[in-house]
């Protein structure tokens, strides 16, 4: 179909993988590593992929629908030209002989399946630049259960908000998506300035904006953040208490207060049903 848009190139952007795939290639990252990641801030995450040299995943500067909400799911992709007729012929064409329906904004939509999140790549546009209204959204949301992220606008702004989902946009305006060409579907895209996101990355989203986590560190991310929670839980308890002073607390741990921690740690644990 149009662009790379082949499971052996997804495999190939994502050979680190070495879990379960769907029939589109893209990795599949376990659903309780997805409910776990809920609770994971941007700088926990940060702090493990950007230790591995994934250091262009972030993208920050929204405007959030529903920002109370946080954003998780599987990345699907595509990717937008400013539209030129011969480019534009090609892939009508393309669409058509794939049996592609309605407007190149629904071939996208149409491959979404549950706890996916759509990752679109607009450049930026605003002015007809428009993915999704609220026809579009409520089938977005209905396939995937989780949001958007649209590096472009969206229209039918007072409708779209009656849906409780999470959408990440640079504007909104009345026209409706125009002079763009759709060019690639589930392929590695550009969104804001500096990040990078591959079909079947893990998508978090916050009130900071948008993280694009390598599915193959998602696990590792969840695990270091829960470990982070578990020593802020104890510090902050020892603050409170006035056991040990800030300043013993924010920094690296004498021996004495580590085998504190870890007694604390196992009782939790314990305690947990």
């Amino acid at each position: 179909m149009i662009g790379l848009n082949s499971p052996e190139f997804t495999r190939a952007v994502t050979s680190k993988w070495d879990g379960e795939r769907g029939p589109d290639g893209r990795p599949v990252v376990p659903d309780s590593i997805l409910k776990r990641m809920e609770k994971v801030t941007i700088e926990e995450a940060w702090g493990v992929i950007g230790g591995k040299g994934y250091n262009y995943q972030f993208s920050g500067d929204w405007q959030i629908l529903h920002p109370d909400r946080t954003l998780v799911g599987r990345a699907v992709t595509g990717v937008y030209v400013p539209t030129r007729p011969d480019l534009e012929t090609a892939v009508q064409a393309d669409g058509a002989e794939h049996g592609c329906i309605g407007g190149q904004n629904s071939w996208v939509i149409d491959t979404l399946e549950p706890n996916d999140v759509i990752v679109i790549d607009l450049f930026g546009k605003v002015k007809f630049g428009t993915f999704a209204g609220d026809n579009l959204g409520n089938s977005i949301y209905a396939k995937t259960g989780t949001g958007m992220v649209i590096d472009g606008g969206i229209r039918d702004l007072q409708r779209l908000y009656e849906i409780p989902m999470v959408s990440y946009i640079r504007g909104v305006d009345p026209t409706a998506i125009a002079d763009v060409t759709l060019l690639g579907i589930n392929v590695p895209v550009r969104i804001g300035l500096e990040a990078t996101c591959v079909p079947g990355d893990v998508v978090l989203g916050t009130r900071e904006g948008v993280i694009f986590i390598p599915p193959h560190l998602a696990e590792q991310v969840v695990i270091e953040s829960e470990e982070t929670r578990m020593r802020d839980a104890w510090g902050h308890q020892q603050l409170r208490e006035g056991t040990y002073t800030p300043g013993e607390i924010d920094r690296e741990w004498t021996p004495e207060m580590t085998a504190e921690f870890e007694v604390w740690r196992q009782q939790q644990t314990a305690d947990d049903p």
